[in-house]
């Protein structure tokens, strides 16, 4: 291993010792092999640490915490500790392909700002289907606000970006952290904060390089539906949106959120929230009303015969769509 790596992989875990272990083989087995390993243990748990070391590879670090204080707080930590110019960010239940880092690398090198945020495309996996995701790339000028959350169609999985695609300078990751605290949306938050900095740009690799286990018999606190929190959140990030995106994001994100509670109140309030501080398009319209008045279970089913398996067997595995967005996992 050189002296100083190039690139630092960050990975924040707690009581996952087998995932955790997988996520690292998978950094490990890079074809660009000049990078360290660093694993946040988020508050000590008494096993992670035990299963890491068995890896045996020198390029491997784990920093235990002394108490709790959730994944952004852990990749903070881990970026302050990475030696490499690049840290590339990595959940300890998901995977990367071997070319993933040395793919992104070769992206970097053509940025035209010196601090560019890379990003991939990914493979969403569940016990359902597999899916790639974003089905598109940003337009050229088009808004990121908007990238990520205008749906061109009925379902989620136009515009997207995951915590495990994301590499980007280590100094970029220091001047801009992630925000502590908050439970879900934490790369959406993070990528339109770090957007703002004149001297970033996001550029996106078009292959998929990152298997996003999406296993829906997981356990995942952030399904406690935090819609509250959530909008808290979006209010006071007001400026990072435009109005089109604020709405989108309250019609579509937030009303997934807060639909179980099939609360005729709360549905009247976000629609509010929309016309009173964004802009609302037809299919935003269209999204929140099939939302709000149709049962989990067959908006499922109906995403799936609209989107459809049958897309699979044409060669298009993109076609079939993830449940709705869980965001990230508190870890």
């Amino acid at each position: 291993m050189p002296t100083t790596p190039d690139v630092s992989v960050v990975i924040p875990t707690r009581n996952r010792p087998g995932l955790a272990a997988r996520a690292v083989r998978s950094a490990l087995a890079q074809t660009h092999a000049a990078l360290e390993v660093v694993v946040v243990v988020d508050g000590n748990d008494g096993v992670s640490a035990d299963a890491l070391a068995a890896i045996g590879d020198e390029r491997l670090r784990v920093v235990e915490l002394p108490e709790r204080g959730g994944a952004p707080n852990a990749r903070n930590t881990g970026a302050r500790a990475a030696r490499g110019r690049w840290t590339a960010l990595l959940d300890d239940d998901d995977e990367w392909l071997p070319e993933k880092i040395a793919t992104q690398l070769r992206l970097a090198a053509t940025a035209s700002k010196p601090s560019p945020v890379i990003a991939s495309r990914m493979i969403s996996r569940t016990p359902r289907a597999d899916t790639v995701m974003p089905r598109r790339l940003p337009a050229p000028g088009e808004p990121l606000s908007e990238y990520f959350t205008l749906r061109r169609g009925l379902f989620y999985g136009d515009g997207f970006i995951q915590t495990s695609t994301i590499m980007a300078p280590t100094g970029l990751l220091r001047r801009v952290p992630f925000t502590v605290g908050l439970r879900r949306q934490q790369e959406l938050d993070w990528t339109l904060r770090a957007v703002r900095e004149d001297d970033v740009e996001l550029l996106y690799a078009g292959d998929p390089l990152v298997l996003w286990h999406q296993d829906e018999d997981r356990e995942r606190i952030s399904l406690e539906n935090p819609w509250r929190e959530q909008l808290d959140w979006l209010r006071g990030n007001r400026e990072l949106f435009t109005r089109r995106a604020y709405a989108a994001f309250t019609m579509s994100v937030l009303s997934s959120m807060a639909a179980p509670t099939r609360s005729g109140r709360i549905a009247r309030e976000l629609l509010s929230e929309a016309r009173v501080h964004g802009r609302p398009g037809v299919l935003d319209y269209v999204t929140f009303l099939q939302i709000w008045t149709l049962p989990p279970a067959i908006r499922a089913r109906l995403r799936d015969r609209v989107v459809g398996r049958r897309a699979t067997a044409d060669g298009d595995p993109s076609a079939t769509q993830p449940a709705e967005p869980v965001g990230t996992d508190v870890r």
